[in-house]
């Protein structure tokens, strides 16, 4: 199998193209932008661009030896790396079971090079895969000048326990890389990074696509209706990798729309009449794995925005967009007022860092609620105003 076609950002590649040429790519990249967007594909992208027998200032030859084998991920000098589920064990034992997942995970990758950027399960990048890492690093290539190193979802060096071992040790080797070795970091938050990875890096920006090439791309790569390409493609926002987790499986809803609608639930629950909608809808989550929460007060936070938008008479911007009408009615039957709207928005980031902090589920979800519930709903409905 081969990797999936890059879509977009033709300024980007050319720049890159035209400073391998000159020998003056740097030999750290923090590629960082909106989840989805493309920024693991742009980088082993680089890592074909660097290994190409015979590179042009537009780009690799797509046709050598090292090109096929890169685009295959199968060159032994490309390492690459992204969050994987904690297997069991310790010491020696855990760092070989990190190192056979991410080995799982290049099979998965390539037997379906085209993937969604969102998935429920609970992923790290912890200290023993940076021991992995540092251990291939001081190894001789065995074709290119340099191996290069792609690790994805670079914020997630910092694992669940809140311990910057991870980062720290890879820190080190950013600070003195071996021999030729290029690293290639990538994040969609990489204000979650140490400063000091940041600040030995270059950090190259990938911007959204525009919301019709996402759509063009979905109806020619995965065979989407022409309406419900358009559909998904606006509730990405620009990003090919979110457009597919709203594509639906079968019979079954993407996971970012069931994700969405779980959201729109929460804020429908603080608005309702009845005093217990936070403890209704804590009941539903399990009593761990906050972070999972994240993606979803994402979700809450795009839905008090486009409710804030209405309030606000500028309804026509809402990213909600086949949402309108009950937008509207809520607006109408509750009187929301944007000021009170954007303190919810601070509540809602709020309960995402308790998330982070692995908080459990079922208190973070109901003292969110009913915080959401005395910030919005006036007393006429039976809340309270503090």
């Amino acid at each position: 199998m081969s990797l999936h076609q890059l879509v977009g950002h033709g300024d980007i590649r050319a720049a890159l193209a035209r400073a391998n040429m000159r020998s003056s790519l740097p030999s750290a990249l923090l590629i960082h932008g909106p989840r989805g967007v493309g920024k693991q594909r742009l980088a082993l992208w680089i890592a074909q661009l660097v290994m190409c027998e015979h590179p042009t200032d537009e780009g690799p030859c797509s046709a050598c030896t090292a090109c096929r084998m890169t685009l295959a991920v199968e060159h032994p000098d490309l390492h690459w790396y992204f969050p994987v589920p904690r297997p069991k064990g310790a010491g020696q034992r855990l760092v070989d079971a990190l190192e056979e997942a991410r080995g799982q995970g290049l099979l998965e990758r390539r037997n379906t090079p085209l993937r969604p950027s969102y998935t429920e399960e609970l992923r790290g990048l912890y200290l023993g895969t940076v021991q992995n890492i540092r251990r291939r690093a001081h190894l001789r290539p065995t074709m290119a000048e340099g191996q290069v190193f792609v690790i994805g979802d670079a914020e997630l060096l910092i694992p669940q326990e809140s311990s910057p071992e991870a980062a720290n040790a890879l820190l080190k080797l950013l600070e003195e890389p071996p021999g030729a070795a290029r690293f290639i970091l990538t994040s969609s938050e990489s204000g979650r990074l140490l400063p000091t990875i940041r600040s030995r890096t270059i950090p190259l920006h990938l911007s959204s696509l525009p919301t019709g090439q996402v759509a063009t791309f979905l109806q020619e790569h995965r065979g989407a209706a022409a309406d419900v390409a358009t559909w998904a493609a606006k509730l990405s926002q620009g990003s090919i990798g979110r457009a597919l987790a709203f594509l639906p499986d079968g019979d079954e809803m993407g996971q970012l729309e069931a994700l969405r609608r779980k959201a729109f639930s929460l804020v429908s629950a603080a608005l309702a009449e009845g005093p217990t909608g936070g403890y209704t809808a804590a009941l539903a989550f399990p009593a761990s794995g906050a972070r999972g929460l994240v993606d979803l007060f994402a979700f809450m936070e795009e839905w008090l925005r486009d409710l804030g938008a209405v309030a606000a008479g500028a309804g026509q911007s809402v990213f909600n967009e086949d949402a309108r009408p009950k937008l509207d009615e809520i607006v109408s039957r509750t009187g929301l007022r944007a000021p009170d709207i954007a303190l919810a928005m601070s509540q809602v980031e709020e309960a995402r860092q308790l998330a982070l902090g692995n908080v459990n589920p079922q208190l973070i979800v109901s003292g969110l609620v009913r915080r959401l519930r005395k910030t919005l709903v006036p007393k006429r409905m039976g809340g309270v105003r503090t």
